[in-house]
């Protein structure tokens, strides 16, 4: 969320700094950063539900199904949400026991906690990235 170690960038530096004119601003067919903030906050509080209930209810179908940023207040309530959520998710997970993570992550299929939470580490990664260099793109254009 807020450190610069390996990227040397992090979430709050891309997003809080962001207008919500430039989050929904669309560069050909690149995903806005408000539909990428959107989407890793889909899959994050996917993974606290079932952190907490035990069941895993969400579906990559639904994942970039952003609602309208139609003003500044629409934009500072996701990047508030997902900044929230993220602080949430590294909280429980500093919270588990060290046996939980090899466990399987609800079903088996899944894979097992550490699997999961490798997984929305990197896919945050890959995303923030992507932030990153749209914005760039969008400050250029400005």
């Amino acid at each position: 969320m807020n450190g610069r170690w390996i990227a040397n960038t992090n979430y709050q530096e891309q997003l809080l700094d962001t207008t919500w004119e430039q989050a929904i601003f669309k560069i050909n067919d690149l995903n806005s950063i408000a539909a990428l903030t959107y989407h890793i906050n889909y899959y994050l509080e996917g993974l606290l539900m079932a952190f907490e209930h035990g069941k895993l209810e969400i579906s990559d179908k639904y994942s970039f199904d952003i609602p309208p940023i139609r003003s500044k207040a629409d934009w500072n309530a996701l990047v508030d949400r997902f900044l929230k959520n993220a602080a949430t998710f590294a909280d429980n997970i500093a919270q588990f026991e060290e046996n939980l993570f090899d466990q399987p992550f609800i079903d088996k299929k899944y894979g097992s906690y550490l699997r999961n939470i490798e997984g929305v580490i990197e896919h945050s990664y890959y995303h923030l990235g992507q932030i990153s260099l749209i914005k760039k793109l969008i400050l250029q254009s400005e």
